[in-house]
């Protein structure tokens, strides 16, 4: 897990570079748990978000036994 001094909430977020990490806090996910309720479409509808970041999320979920909604 990872804190940053600037950023209240905790995450456990992969690192996925920071333009995707942007738009995935704007849309409310902070936690890797909370993308199970988040299909593929939505996430790359993100403006921001790209299949890269995608890529990387999907494996984090996978090694934990978790998937994208859908």
């Amino acid at each position: 897990m990872s804190e940053r001094k600037d950023d209240p909430q905790p995450t456990d977020l992969p690192k996925i570079g920071a333009p995707a990490t942007r738009a995935l806090n704007g849309a409310g996910y902070t936690r890797l748990e909370q993308l199970t309720q988040a299909t593929e479409a939505e996430l790359m509808a993100l403006h921001g978000f790209g299949p890269k970041a995608l890529r990387i999320l999907k494996e984090a979920l996978a090694a934990r036994g978790l998937a994208l909604k859908g």
